[in-house]
């Protein structure tokens, strides 16, 4: 990873981040984390609604089409 801890140093390189800072940070996230009653996306109500009723199943073409993005070489634009 580049930035140091990975993204938990917050976004791109912040000045003023510590590793004790970063410490705090992570261990705040675990608790949050554990606190949370849905823990993983596929068992989430909204996530299954969305597949049911527009999605269809994971890994379709219109579930590609929606989710996943592209890049592109921009040097040429």
């Amino acid at each position: 990873m580049c930035c140091p801890g990975g993204c938990i140093g917050g976004g791109g390189q912040p000045y003023g981040v510590t590793e004790s800072l970063r410490e705090k940070r992570l261990s705040a996230i675990y608790k949050a984390d554990d606190k949370m009653t849905i823990r993983k996306s596929h068992e989430n109500p909204a996530v299954k609604k969305l597949y049911d009723e527009f999605l269809e199943e994971p890994l379709s073409e219109r579930s590609h089409r929606f989710l996943h993005t592209h890049y592109y070489n921009r040097r040429h634009y």
